[in-house]
């Protein structure tokens, strides 16, 4: 990573070149980190039930088993069906995987180590988080599919059900932190994270729900169900676009594991100051990968929800909840004020 006042010092014009190196990085992290953990997912699922298969391939504990999946997906024929939209299904992937790859530009990795500070950094994390659902309608839409169509508009409504509470829950911290800002939130958790505020650890548990249940992860993912309907929208995708599409997904675990991290686990703060000789960014890494196992557990544990549970779930369950969160972050901030 770079630290934020390098790019001030650039030379050759500064702006242009900072630029591009703040792209390249972006591109980097999403390229490796998410498969890093897709990676780990393959393990982890091994060991918790007994998967033989990822365990094989380069014969040492399946070390090359993520090789054998590229090489997989680059071997699978491209296939467009005769009725598809031609156009909309090809640009589908990218939709649904750049918004990832620019909300990582607002991660804050140490106090002098970002890419982009913003003064509302939470809500455009959030907010470019949420363009992804605008790929996965276009993907139902233009395969000229119904049950791919059905399962679009599934992965939609779920969206607007569990971003509510995501929102919700994050509009409490930004009252506890008192800014918008992914650095200042961060900043401000550097005697106490906020996740070990009784309220906000409920927060916590709210925000990792609703960001499982927007990337339509187990137990969230009927719009998805790949063993019962075969991937929802995605049905008639083949070869690197459903890798896509695949990538999309981890690169989204990896952002929302992020935006936890920062909002709830301190960023690149040490906890209660051990271990503060630990850079910045190692802290940010080891939290987003726990995180990430976290939501891989959770897929190896829990049955799936039907449809009418997930709204449920939402709408019932979640948003009071977060709304109390509000009033109780409200009434402590008076209390402090």
């Amino acid at each position: 990573m770079i630290a934020g006042s390098v790019f001030d010092d650039l030379p050759f014009g500064g702006y242009w070149l900072a630029l591009v190196l703040k792209a390249a990085i972006a591109l980097g992290i999403f390229l490796v980190v998410p498969l890093a953990v897709g990676y780990m997912e393959h393990k982890v699922l091994a060991h918790m039930q007994a998967r033989l298969g990822p365990m094989e391939a380069g014969r040492f504990h399946g070390w090359a088993q993520l090789v054998a999946d590229g090489v997989k997906f680059v071997q699978k024929e491209d296939v467009v069906p005769a009725a598809a939209d031609a156009g909309v299904f090809s640009l589908a992937p990218a939709v649904v995987m750049i918004p990832y790859i620019v909300t990582l530009v607002a991660i804050p990795f140490g106090a002098s180590i970002y890419l982009l500070d913003l003064d509302v950094g939470v809500f455009f994390v959030l907010a470019m988080s949420s363009v992804g659902v605008i790929g996965v309608l276009m993907a139902g839409w233009a395969s000229a599919n119904k049950f791919s169509l059905i399962g679009a508009l599934r992965a939609a409504a779920q969206l607007i059900a569990y971003e509510l509470p995501l929102v919700l829950a994050t509009a409490a911290v930004v009252m506890q932190a008192g800014t918008m800002s992914l650095l200042g939130i961060a900043e401000a958790q550097h005697s106490v994270w906020f996740v070990f505020y009784p309220w906000q650890l409920f927060g916590f548990v709210i925000f990792m729900m609703a960001s499982v249940a927007e990337l339509t992860r187990p137990p969230f993912d009927m719009p998805l169900a790949d063993s019962e309907i075969i991937f929802g929208a995605y049905t008639e995708y083949t070869g690197l676009k459903f890798a896509f599409f695949l990538l999309a997904e981890y690169g989204g675990i990896v952002v929302m594991s992020a935006i936890a991290a920062t909002l709830y686990l301190g960023g690149f703060q040490p906890l209660f100051g051990i271990a503060a000789f630990i850079p910045g960014p190692l802290w940010v890494i080891g939290k987003v990968f726990a995180l990430s196992f976290v939501i891989v557990w959770l897929r190896a544990t829990f049955p799936r929800l039907r449809e009418d549970q997930l709204q449920r779930f939402a709408w019932i369950g979640l948003t009071p909840l977060a709304l109390l969160l509000i009033l109780v972050t409200s009434v402590y901030r008076v209390g402090i004020g």
